[in-house]
């Protein structure tokens, strides 16, 4: 998560919502690791989470990363949810929760429906006041 934590920074300094993913293999192996970019990149799908997903998924040329365990600072929207559940990642450890826009355990709850194929194991991670305190400085500048 102190990496995922590192790309939330990065992308502050950026002018972009400070949200940061690290994909870990089994092996403990980082695969891939991005911070939000959809100002930078032009992008609406430009979130952390589908950036990491995205560049581990062309590394191994497949686009099912299972035995992974991806970090999030923040817990995802539903377009990620559902991002993490095609590309069947095993674990996901989410540090602060999102009440407004987040999709596991606010809003649709992607991974409770019916029609969600496939599940990860959710853990509450670590760092959860850091990656919300980051968020709530980072919005309070803007404001």
């Amino acid at each position: 998560m102190n990496c995922a934590l590192v790309e939330a920074r990065a992308a502050a300094a950026a002018g972009e919502a400070p949200v940061g993913a690290v994909l870990v293999a089994r092996s403990g192996e980082i695969m891939a690791s991005a911070g939000n970019a959809p100002i930078a990149t032009h992008d609406p799908t430009g979130h952390a989470e589908i950036r990491a997903l995205r560049a581990a998924a062309e590394k191994l040329g497949n686009y099912r990363l299972p035995d992974t365990t991806l970090y999030v600072t923040l817990e995802p929207c539903a377009m990620c949810a559902g991002a993490i559940s095609l590309a069947r990642v095993a674990r996901l450890v989410i540090a602060a929760s999102d009440p407004k826009g987040g999709a596991i355990w606010h809003g649709p709850k992607f991974f409770d429906q019916s029609t969600c194929h496939w599940r990860p194991q959710l853990v509450e991670g670590p760092f959860a006041n850091e990656a919300g305190q980051l968020l709530k400085d980072f919005f309070k500048a803007r404001r």
